[in-house]
């Protein structure tokens, strides 16, 4: 059976490709600095901003709102007021302060920043918000509604289903990731082939589907990722799908350790604050666990793999990193690699009944997962352990052995997390 070639063929090719984006990306991190540098040193400026989410605070015996807006260049932040106006779906005429505390990794990401709000227009009802309303139409619970309104185009979740979600080890399957965008690939492309096979039998038999029906999908994804506001989680995943998308029409190898370094760095010149995201980098380590899996198992049943091997590896191998920033554990979490399995014939199916009016048949069992009492308590992977297990996770690359001894580490530290838990609730 012949192989697809590699990537990188020639020896040296990706050190110096490497060589090539290291120093891109440090002047492309230079201008940036220098854009952050003139942005703290003046003491005000005025600038349009759309609100993408806000929550009401308290504290003193004071309540505000808390805004996530972003502005007309591209910045996104975080900002407080004290008028009690509804801010869905509105623009703001800001002056804003910007402060030196402000640190450069946080102007890259997001920052709070003092401002005061000088007016405040209504946007026009958009496409998307349409659909969003046309969703909550079909549902009377409105946290259901907020769930799937959240998997569908990213609208932002309340506070409280945010952390229920997080007890139940299933923030993945909510935030629209490269998960979503794979499912959505394989619904569109599954339904445009049968049309496409009776049109390319009769009239253009020389013609590669995947190319063409590659093409009518890319563009169809990335009008739904510009419909939904163009999240950066959704980028990223739309970017590497589109790259894969080429490698694979190329006739080059896709499921290798090369093309994931490639994605990354292109990732990283086309959007540099991404360096600086740690949703991007668990995207990232998830993939990278995934091609683990893959690389040693390839041989093995392809259910097995898909069912078993897949959800539940990749589940344990991202506990100690994920660990590593996020504490909350629960008991719960342990059914993450079953939810996940279920999750993409169940987002299938919800897409059909929602565009046929009949979005509410899953409430009542949603309902009763997302009101469940949950103990949670907060474990975090210990900071000498992360480096360790990062660096045996790179040398499992090419050796079986560390492989193994990474999954009986994994395993470990998830047992030991187990008996954390139970230990600190008894």
């Amino acid at each position: 059976m012949l192989t697809p070639p590699k990537l990188y063929e020639f020896k040296g090719e990706l050190r110096y490709s490497i060589y090539i984006f290291l120093a891109i990306l440090f002047f492309r991190l230079l201008f940036e600095y220098i854009s952050y540098k003139e942005f703290i040193s003046k003491p005000f400026y005025f600038t349009n901003a759309k609100v993408i989410d806000s929550y009401a605070k308290h504290k003193n015996n004071h309540s505000y709102s808390v805004l996530r807006v972003k502005n007309d260049d591209g910045l996104e932040f975080f900002t407080t007021t004290h008028k009690k106006t509804d801010f869905y779906n509105t623009k703001l005429r800001l002056q804003i302060f910007p402060s030196k505390d402000i640190s450069f990794i946080e102007y890259m990401s997001r920052f709070y920043i003092k401002s005061k709000i000088k007016s405040i227009s209504k946007l026009p009802i958009s496409f998307k918000q349409k659909l969003i309303e046309y969703i909550h139409h079909q549902h009377s619970n409105k946290q259901i509604a907020s769930f799937f309104s959240a998997i569908f185009l990213a609208t932002p979740l309340d506070k409280a289903l945010r952390e229920q979600i997080s007890k139940l080890g299933i923030s993945h399957l909510i935030a629209l990731s490269g998960l979503h965008l794979g499912i959505l690939w394989m619904v569109v492309f599954s339904f445009l082939m049968y049309p496409y096979r009776f049109l390319q039998q009769k009239f253009f038999p020389y013609r590669y589907m995947l190319f063409d029906l590659g093409i009518v999908v890319i563009l169809l994804l990335g009008g739904y990722v510009y419909l939904v506001g163009y999240p950066s989680s959704l980028i990223r995943a739309y970017a590497m799908l589109v790259l894969g998308w080429f490698v694979i029409v190329a006739g080059l190898e896709l499921l290798s350790f090369e093309f994931l370094l490639t994605a990354v760095m292109i990732l990283l010149l086309l959007v540099p604050s991404l360096l600086f995201s740690i949703g991007f980098w668990f995207s990232i380590s998830g993939v990278f666990y995934i091609f683990l899996i893959l690389h040693y198992t390839q041989n093995y049943d392809k259910k097995l793999i898909a069912f078993v091997l897949l959800p539940i590896g990749i589940y344990l191998l991202m506990q100690p990193i994920v660990h590593g920033i996020f504490a909350t554990t629960t008991m719960y979490q342990l059914l993450s690699p079953i939810l996940s399995i279920l999750f993409t014939p169940f987002y299938i199916i919800s897409i059909f009944l929602h565009l046929i009016g009949m979005g509410g048949v899953f409430d009542t069992l949603l309902s009763k997962l997302l009101s469940l009492e949950i103990t949670s308590v907060d474990i975090h992977t210990p900071k000498w352990l992360i480096l360790p297990y990062l660096i045996l996770s790179y040398k499992s690359i090419k050796d079986r052995k560390y492989f193994y001894t990474l999954l009986v580490v994994a395993l470990l530290y998830n047992l030991l997390n187990i008996i954390i838990f139970i230990y600190k609730i008894a």
